[in-house]
């Protein structure tokens, strides 16, 4: 076995052998994303403290740059994401910020019944309309978001 492997289970080890508190506080401070794509599925005790609401609560699923420029997450990373991660915590998030190209996907892997916010970024308005006036999109999997007035930038909108 490499010797990286092995390095990799002793920290591995370690960090199990930490109690939950502490274990929180880390995963607070780390990126939502990369801890959640990597630790959900690892053992209930970790799942039961990766859907406190500090850190599913909020989710913002892309990146910006340093330049401020929003990019979409990697393939890899939002595979998962849609097909694991999101249909396991989707009942703990209330808030999701999303970019265009990712958004649909993203909103159509699981039902959100709490989620009360949608930040929607680098979208332009008619994109925006056609997704929720799409028949096949059922605004009810969204039942505390659909009776609220929304924002895109400074355009007003009611879903």
């Amino acid at each position: 076995m490499p010797k990286m492997n092995i390095i990799m289970k002793d920290f591995c080890a370690q960090l199990m052998n930490l109690p939950d508190e502490i274990l929180l506080m880390i995963f607070k401070k780390a990126d939502r994303v990369e801890i959640l794509n990597s630790m959900v599925g690892i053992n209930k005790r970790i799942d039961q403290i990766l859907c406190d609401p500090t850190i599913t609560g909020r989710l913002t699923l892309m990146r910006s740059s340093a330049s401020g420029r929003i990019h979409p997450l990697d393939n890899v990373i939002l595979d998962r994401f849609c097909c694991q991660t999101l249909p396991q915590i989707h009942h703990h998030i209330q808030w999701l910020n999303l970019e265009s190209l990712t958004m649909e996907r993203i909103l159509r892997a699981a039902e959100y019944p709490n989620l009360c916010g949608l930040g929607l970024h680098r979208i332009d308005y008619k994109a925006m309309r056609r997704l929720f006036d799409s028949k096949s999109f059922d605004l009810g999997t969204f039942s505390k978001l659909s009776n609220r007035k929304h924002f895109i930038g400074r355009r007003k909108f009611k879903i």
